[in-house]
């Protein structure tokens, strides 16, 4: 169990990002297909198969374009593998994805009754998808306490000195010592926002992280003011 001290600094943390982001930049993708589709679990585990290795911009953009051909696992098996390969072509690997929603549409049917099951070890029985995936789907889809840890609750995790890990598992379990169920979800969505719209990889000036001025941070990062 995390001791005192980091369980307050995670607290910490979580204040100053909530009041620095929301409402300031834009929400991750899966967010905002949700206020528009509702949190339909089918429609949420495509967009996360879609969005693999892809960036958030054009995983929306052709997950709208998608969800106006197909919505279930038969409407999908309904489109020629083809025609679904030009409707998301403008993602990465488009044909291997294409591929990978014919056969998860499949199994879904075959072994789930056409329904996205709601437990991690089903979740993970269904071809491509992993812990990341399986833990988004259970936390949006399901209302169920998960931690998705993707390359930016990776990489911000470390650096605000939450955690010292190396692999996205060991993230996860850290994590989940440090903050109370129902913040897993909260905790997730906030690293994303701020890794997606401010300290972003690539960032050649680490002062626009301006929301975790004055915090510790792992990598002793000085900031401008």
């Amino acid at each position: 169990m995390a001791d005192k001290n980091l369980k307050d600094y995670g607290q910490r943390v979580l204040k100053i990002l909530e009041s620095a982001l929301v409402g300031k930049v834009p929400e991750p993708m899966s967010i905002t297909l949700i206020k528009e589709y509702g949190p339909d679990p089918f429609l949420i585990l495509i967009a996360c198969l879609l969005s693999l290795r892809s960036r958030d911009t054009v995983t929306y953009g052709v997950s709208r374009e998608l969800f106006k051909r197909a919505r279930t696992p038969q409407e999908i098996l309904a489109i020629p593998e083809k025609e679904l390969e030009a409707i998301i072509h403008k993602i990465g690997f488009f044909r291997r994805k294409a591929t990978i929603l014919k056969e998860v549409s499949q199994q879904l049917i075959d072994q789930f009754h056409g329904k996205v099951p709601d437990t991690e070890a089903d979740l993970l029985r269904i071809k491509g998808v992993g812990r990341k995936t399986a833990n988004l789907v259970l936390a949006l889809a399901f209302h169920k306490p998960a931690i998705c840890v993707d390359v930016h609750v990776q990489r911000l995790s470390n650096k605000l000195g939450l955690v010292d890990t190396k692999t996205p598992e060991q993230t996860e379990r850290a994590l989940q010592k440090i903050f109370p169920q129902s913040q897993w979800t909260t905790i997730n969505r906030l690293l994303v926002m701020l890794g997606q719209n401010m300290c972003t990889p690539t960032s050649s000036n680490i002062s626009i992280c301006h929301p975790i001025e004055g915090l510790p941070i792992a990598v002793g990062v000085k900031y401008k003011t």
